[in-house]
């Protein structure tokens, strides 16, 4: 019995963190719901009798979801009376965010999304998988009104259409042979260590500018820096966190791997994060967009969302 009030009050403790944005301190949390716990326990306990210490170890928690809204900052309701249907376009083939499902439907992060929104806003939507590069095209011909593709909201995109606000950024992280004896990771703690890393990307500018004494090895492409990383080549990988996620959790890395360090989320290297594509002024559709952005955040629907998609978070 005490074992499971011991849970209940974990459970009931997290739920009431605030769980988005920077990681929180998850041991407070959990020494909270220890001696909550058990102190009613030891209330509960015969007179004269010493407390018994708790007999079970809770799960560690580590969950960690990114969150780009500040509850002090809550969107304007826009008046959506004016939005009697929303056409959604995505992309045909970028997993886990966009794909075709079994049954040729769109599926994956964005297509989920765009369905709670849709249920916030209360209104029907319909959505349409196109190939990327046809997307901006789809909006300025009215063959769509919102783009939901994992779509960077570059200066260059920024010309060609307006972007809600950001709904995730793509983190970059290193990764490491399990057992490696670094226990931060710093510019300092690597010099001399061999660290793969994509060429021509910005993963690999950035190691250049800030970690000027680690050995780069430069590789083609991400399969090819992985399997240098899992035979012992190199000691570390830099890269895409959304991607290394994923093959973290996948049978490709054999259980080799982990996250070291980071996120680094630096824009002036990974960009300002990936928001809802509109037609230029259409500023009613995109205050929408903010608004039920903010409120299936506040509500903890986003984070449900994230968490199913990524059981090890690329954050």
């Amino acid at each position: 019995m005490f074992a499971a009030n011991l849970l209940a009050k974990i459970i009931e403790a997290r739920e009431r963190m605030n769980w988005f944005g920077a990681p929180v301190a998850r041991s407070g949390l959990i020494a909270v719901a220890l001696l909550t716990a058990f102190g009613a326990h030891a209330q509960n306990a015969p007179q004269g009798a010493s407390p018994a210490p708790p007999t079970v170890t809770p799960p560690p928690i580590t969950l960690a979801v990114p969150g780009f809204w500040d509850p002090r900052r809550r969107p304007e309701r826009p008046d959506l009376s004016r939005i009697t249907v929303i056409r959604f376009l995505t992309e045909t083939d970028y997993p886990p965010f966009n794909y075709a499902g079994p049954d040729g439907a769109p599926a994956g992060f964005n297509v989920d999304l765009a369905r709670l929104i849709c249920e916030e806003i209360k209104v029907q939507c319909t959505i349409q998988m196109r190939r990327f590069d046809t997307l901006v095209a789809g909006l300025n011909t009215n063959t769509g009104d919102a783009a939901i593709a994992s779509m960077a909201a570059t200066p260059d995109m920024r010309r060609q259409v307006d972007f809600s606000d950001p709904y995730y950024r793509t983190p970059a992280r290193f990764v490491s042979r399990k057992g490696i004896d670094i226990d931060q990771v710093r510019p300092e703690a690597l010099e001399g260590r061999r660290v793969a890393v994509v060429a021509g990307t910005a993963h690999e500018a950035y190691l250049k500018t800030l970690f000027t004494e680690a050995e780069l090895r430069p590789y083609p492409n991400e399969d090819a820096a992985r399997a240098a990383l899992r035979k012992g080549e190199v000691e570390l990988l830099f890269g895409d966190g959304v991607s290394l996620a994923f093959w973290l959790n996948g049978t490709d890395s054999a259980g080799c791997c982990e996250f070291r360090g980071g996120p680094y989320i630096e824009s002036r290297f990974f960009g300002e994060g990936v928001g809802i594509a509109v037609r230029r002024g259409n500023d009613l559709m995109r205050q929408a967009f903010n608004w039920a952005l903010f409120r299936l955040w506040e509500k903890g629907r986003f984070t449900d969302l994230w968490l199913r998609y990524f059981p090890i978070s690329p954050y």
